[in-house]
């Protein structure tokens, strides 16, 4: 579904971050991206996502070359991106409003869509329907995550990028919803990218873990992820070997 082709990106007066940079990722499935700060992770969101286009080289989804963002990719910001004068409601019906504005021109809202549940269905499937009529500052740091994913989900997207969505949220909070993103997409099928810097979180969430170094990035690194959707143990012996093997690899890199 996603093809990266030798991808050339660097920011204005800054160094190169990705250089002739290859990837591709299968429909439906679901990728971690681990590196430290500063290694490109966001980057390689905003490129997906279209927001920002390569100096050389291709982004493709579909078989379609991105020189835009599209319809059909979600992106979810850490900081979450609600607007802070609007209700829960209100924020998760945002993106509905916007198409029907444009319309399906095909660049705003895709040409043709499929029948979506409507928002009432996903503030209750995300469990935030008690807090639908309150403002972003009134929420704890799990609701407003939820009422963002609920808002990204009605648009029904085939492709779901996070951006290090729980790092922010205590412990609890945050294995939660990881385990409520995996059943998501689980349900709905989407292709899921999440960049992190935690490894214990690429073990849980990542059937794939690509790790990232040290900018420029010339060539993928990454491995199959064997405990993918298994009761995660830290104590086991499985889970002891996959995380130190994940700790060096990102110390090479």
């Amino acid at each position: 579904m996603v093809k990266l082709e030798k991808v050339t990106f660097s920011y204005p007066g800054g160094k190169t971050i990705f250089d002739r940079f290859d990837w591709e990722i299968g429909s439906a499935q679901s990728w971690a991206v681990l590196g430290p700060s500063a290694c490109g992770k966001t980057t390689l969101l905003y490129l997906l996502a279209g927001l920002i286009l390569p100096q050389s080289g291709s982004v493709t989804i579909d078989g379609q070359i991105l020189t835009r963002p599209r319809p059909q990719t979600g992106l979810i910001l850490q900081d979450y991106g609600l607007l802070p004068w609007a209700t829960v409601a209100q924020n998760v019906r945002l993106g509905l409003q916007v198409r029907g504005f444009y319309g399906p021109d095909g660049k705003h809202a895709p040409i043709t869509a499929p029948s979506a549940p409507a928002p009432d269905f996903w503030l209750r499937r995300l469990g935030i329907t008690e807090v639908a009529n309150a403002y972003p500052g009134q929420l704890s740091g799990g609701q407003r995550q939820r009422t963002a994913i609920a808002r990204t989900l009605v648009l029904q997207p085939d492709l779901l990028l996070m951006d290090e969505p729980f790092s922010s949220l205590d412990p609890v909070t945050r294995l939660d919803l990881q385990s409520l993103t995996l059943q998501l997409w689980h349900e709905a099928s989407f292709t899921f990218v999440m960049v992190t810097h935690a490894i214990d979180e690429a073990i849980v969430m990542g059937q794939s873990i690509m790790i990232l170094g040290r900018s420029p990035d010339r060539k993928i690194e990454s491995l199959a992820n064997p405990l993918f959707g298994e009761p995660l143990d830290r104590e086991s012996p499985a889970y002891r070997l996959l995380f130190d093997e994940l700790q060096a690899r990102l110390g090479a890199v």
